[in-house]
């Protein structure tokens, strides 16, 4: 029988096997990590145009970016702990059609202050997409396997950010800057009633207890691993914050891009997207063979190292194609490493992954909102372009002193209860 409210061909959810359901919303979930990076990255593409378009300057474009994120940042935790509560299910429906509507709106604006606004609401709507996809990947899959699906899961982040200039320039070419937001817009509506008629909160063979109803927050906030994730996260996600809203600034203006050049800046996120799948299969094969404190350990420090050492070479290049494939590496570094953050965060967290990878994403917002604005007035102050990228270097490597430390073997106490029981 059909629950009132649902399509009918819902019902051929029940007759898939647990393996087949895993491949399933793993596939979805890949849809919603590609359209999410469409989305976000289409206003670093668009960014050259809309600045002269609303006549806006570096540092008011650097507080556009930082309106999203302070919105992202405020909800991330709430979004995730809502997860933990009701479910994927329901949270991420509403996330994404909510993300949808400010994304058309997006190109609908005509003054800076309206587009603060619409940035800060979109930034609002999308908290909360990772922690409820992890809430999700908990519930389906096992600690032994979490590495890989985080892996691919983060993979398709990549591939939306590299898909970004490759359909937002021939789009605002031929039809302007607007349109490409109104296009990426239809895409989340059509994901979120596919989700919502498809997906279901637990495995058969779940207890209903899974989806808890309070939160014990002391020992949250007493875990030394969250907090060391925490400022790895912050971090690396200061440097991912450039790719995201200044990145296709920093090439025109910076050195000399032109509009159809600009095809290149896939190169980071293909990159990235390789990175992420070999990072999440190391998860896995390390954990296989040295347990998952040096699992996470290992591949967190090998991966914000090698992007230390790419974007500081950065600095010292000319050559357009070198400049490109330098951050294209330091890019892959850190995303190499984001499944280990990710399945760590499952890993101490257990059944209170959604609030717990919330903080972890709070973190890494703060850092990217930071970075947004700090970006415009350092580029500002140094008449430079370059200058930027020296407090991102110096955050990676300290990121590799912080993985050093942190040990997922220690559980946050009132959240050690695994999901159970998972198929």
């Amino acid at each position: 029988m059909v629950c009132r409210g649902e399509w009918r061909f819902s019902n051929t959810v029940r007759s898939f096997t647990p393996v087949n359901r895993r491949s399933l919303y793993l596939l979805l979930l890949c849809l919603l990590a590609i359209i999410t990076y469409l989305d976000r990255v289409c206003i670093s593409v668009a960014g050259p145009r809309m600045q002269d378009a609303l006549h806006i300057s570096p540092e008011q474009w650097g507080f556009v970016g930082t309106a999203f994120l302070i919105g992202y940042a405020l909800f991330e935790i709430p979004s995730g702990h809502l997860g933990d509560r009701i479910g994927a299910r329901k949270v991420l429906t509403r996330i994404v059609l909510w993300w949808s509507v400010f994304t058309a709106a997006t190109g609908l604006v005509s003054a800076f202050p309206t587009l603060l606004a619409v940035r800060f609401l979109f930034g609002a709507g999308e908290a909360g997409a990772f922690p409820n996809a992890s809430v999700a990947v908990s519930h389906w899959f096992s600690p032994a396997t979490r590495g890989r699906a985080f892996g691919l899961f983060i993979m398709c982040t990549q591939l939306g950010g590299a898909l970004s200039p490759l359909l937002v320039v021939p789009i605002q070419q031929r039809f302007g800057w607007r349109s490409s937001f109104y296009v990426f817009a239809t895409l989340g509506i059509v994901w979120a009633l596919v989700w919502f008629s498809q997906f279901r909160d637990r495995s058969a063979t779940a207890p209903q207890k899974h989806l808890a109803p309070r939160t014990e927050w002391k020992p949250i906030f007493a875990s030394r691993t969250l907090w060391l994730i925490m400022a790895v996260t912050f971090g690396y996600v200061y440097t991912m914050g450039f790719y995201q809203t200044w990145f296709h600034t920093y090439l025109v203006k910076g050195h000399a891009f032109t509009e159809n050049s600009l095809s290149l800046s896939a190169l980071p996120y293909l990159f990235g997207a390789a990175a992420n799948f070999v990072g999440g299969f190391t998860c896995d094969w390390l954990a296989a063979r040295s347990g998952i404190r040096w699992s996470r350990r290992g591949v967190g420090m090998a991966g914000l190292a090698f992007a230390a050492i790419s974007l500081t070479l950065t600095l010292f290049v000319t050559n357009p194609m070198a400049i490109i494939l330098c951050l294209s590496f330091a890019y892959a570094g850190i995303t190499f490493q984001q499944p280990a953050v990710f399945a760590a965060c499952l890993d101490i967290g257990g059944t209170r992954c959604g609030i717990v990878s919330g903080f972890m994403n709070t973190a890494g917002q703060i850092g990217a909102a930071i970075s947004s604005t700090a970006f415009g007035y350092i580029v500002t102050a140094w008449h430079s372009y370059n200058a930027p990228l020296v407090p991102m270097a110096i955050l990676l490597a300290a990121g590799v002193v912080l993985w050093l430390r942190v040990d997922v073997t220690v559980k946050i106490p009132a959240c050690t209860l695994e999901a159970a029981q998972i198929i």
